[in-house]
């Protein structure tokens, strides 16, 4: 099954890019990791580039795609991350979130799982097929009955995190325990809030459905976040990774 992935990572309003991505690809097993980093002196930056090449080096090492293999390596990104917490006192209090991807490309399944506000979606026909759930205090709230979804990108409080990487309590990622059988046309992303709060799903399923490329799409979705961005808006990540060629699947058209 042939992979169409596109890769999106800018600083936005602000003088420094505390996100960061990448990805490993292997006919044993791919691997893609977004993450957003948070703490201040340089510290965000440096926590999100320490847990994407943890993850990735760790999946490299030993290409399985199992849940298994999603909470040890965001359970190893955690350490590496408390490792640079030790080795700089200046940087003590920096944070990053994680979502993670994998892919077995002879069985045709994926997996992903995640910690923080990073999200990952997924797409089937140009329309949302899952999304990931925030650790922060706001989705807490809205899960509780407290206020409605839009509170997720409204409330100033939204970035207020219950769960990240460089925490001394144990972590526990959101890890999903059921492969998904992969279809011709499907569509993954993954992106750091800077992303998501600016372009609501119905948007991303409209500017999907218009695409023929990986890249065109977030291209897309990339105006669209500009187009309404303040001066000084946060950075903003996401990988797509297109399964097969969506242009040849059964195509939803939302208006």
């Amino acid at each position: 099954m042939n992979l169409e992935i596109a890769v999106l990572s800018k600083p936005g309003g602000r003088s420094l890019n505390e996100d960061a991505c990448g990805y490993w690809t292997s006919d044993a097993g791919c691997c893609w990791v977004v993450s957003d980093g948070a703490g201040g002196h340089g510290g965000g930056d440096v926590a999100s580039k320490s847990v994407v090449r943890s993850i990735l080096n760790d999946f490299a090492d030993a290409p399985l795609v199992e849940p298994e293999t999603i909470s040890r390596l965001i359970q190893r990104a955690n350490d590496a991350v408390l490792r640079e917490q030790q080795a700089q006192q200046s940087m003590r209090n920096m944070r990053a979130t994680a979502a993670v991807l994998l892919i077995d490309q002879a069985a045709d399944v994926a997996l992903w799982g995640h910690l923080g506000d990073s999200r990952i979606y997924g797409f089937r026909g140009c329309r949302v097929l899952f999304q990931s759930r925030d650790h922060s205090v706001m989705q807490s709230m809205v899960d509780a009955g407290f206020g409605d979804a839009g509170l997720l990108r409204s409330h100033p409080q939204r970035s207020v995190l219950l769960a990240a990487l460089g925490s001394p309590d144990a972590v526990n990622p959101a890890v999903t325990q059921s492969a998904m059988a992969l279809r011709d046309g499907d569509v993954f992303m993954l992106c750091s809030d800077g992303l998501w709060e600016a372009v609501e799903e119905p948007t991303m399923e409209r500017l999907l459905a218009g695409s023929t490329s990986a890249e065109g799409w977030l291209a897309a979705l990339e105006a669209e976040l500009l187009a309404h961005a303040r001066r000084d808006h946060d950075n903003y990540s996401a990988i797509a990774v297109w399964v097969g060629n969506p242009a040849d699947a059964t195509r939803i058209i939302s208006a």
